[in-house]
């Protein structure tokens, strides 16, 4: 039986997940939620555990913000260095920032300066400053 009452037992599984997260309902709730939630998995109803999809790059990235998230429990931590590592994700790509991916960060800051001088909202003082650097990267 893939269904339970009609409903997607994925979409039960998250909504009972949700309430045993939520500060503003009662022990007595969280803990049937926590039951029922149990009960779905012994009985191997809903996906015990989901299958990402490794070769997206959003997925990794969530693994990645999992790794530097205080508030994550080292069990979650481990898992997540478990996918990333599954997904083939060498060290030096793990470890690079937005910053350092080629010149795509510079390119944008300059095209931002690039709008400043067509921008009819911007001062003189600010339109002076984005001509300096500019001509700094001789990106004019």
């Amino acid at each position: 039986m893939s269904f339970v009452d009609g409903k997607n037992p994925n979409n039960v599984m998250g909504g009972l997940k949700a309430t045993i997260n939520n500060p503003k309902v009662s022990d007595e709730a969280k803990e049937s939620a926590r039951e029922r939630l149990n009960e779905m998995t012994e009985s191997g109803l809903g996906r015990k555990e989901a299958t990402p999809d490794l070769n997206d790059n959003h997925v990794i990235g969530g693994y990645k913000a999992t790794l530097h998230n205080d508030r994550v429990s080292d069990e979650a931590k481990a898992r997540a260095r478990e996918m990333i590592d599954a997904a083939g994700v060498s060290e030096d790509s793990q470890s690079r920032s937005y910053t350092t991916e080629g010149d795509e960060h510079e390119n944008h800051v300059l095209g931002g300066y690039k709008g400043t001088l067509k921008n009819p909202n911007v001062s003189e003082s600010a339109k002076e400053h984005a001509r300096e650097v500019l001509d700094e990267h001789d990106a004019l």
